[in-house]
């Protein structure tokens, strides 16, 4: 049986894992040029703003650098579903002031990233990952990884 693709929410992120670039996608106000994540579709949130600006869909830099990072090795109080039978595997949380937006975004490290592999400061780059898959579905999410040594910006 084929799997379904489905975003754990919609219009957060555009592309999907391993196929070529993989982008959060934000607001921006057209009256104040605040950016938002999550996205805002109904009003801008800056307190600043003198008002009657539209909110349109901008995608956010696809690389930052880690403000924060911490592991969770523990299972999820309910309310949480956590299937008590299965494995409990450990996961890295890494918060990423994104490069052009000077917003922090928090998100899970990608699969093989520990907190051993980081240190504030280092590039990052949001990559599409699956946050969990049932009989039917698979939820894709995003995720951060650190940029290889070297790698330059593809313009």
């Amino acid at each position: 049986m084929e799997h379904t693709r489905t975003p754990v929410v919609s219009g957060w992120f555009t592309g999907t894992e391993g196929a070529g670039e993989f982008r959060l996608l934000g607001t921006r106000c057209s009256a104040c040029a605040a950016v938002f994540f999550p996205r805002e579709d109904a009003y801008c949130r800056n307190p600043r703003c003198a008002g009657g600006g539209e909110l349109a869909e901008v995608p956010l830099s696809p690389r930052g650098r880690i403000w924060s990072y911490t592991d969770g090795r523990y299972r999820p109080p309910a309310p949480y579903v956590s299937d008590p039978d299965a494995p409990w595997e450990p996961y890295t949380l890494i918060a990423v002031e994104l490069e052009a937006e000077g917003m922090v975004v928090l998100g899970q490290g990608a699969p093989g990233v520990t907190v051993a592999d980081l240190a504030v400061g280092m590039e990052v780059e949001v990559v599409g990952g699956v946050l969990n898959e049932d009989a039917r579905t698979v939820w894709t999410t995003w995720r951060f990884r650190p940029v290889a040594a070297g790698a330059g910006v593809s313009a």
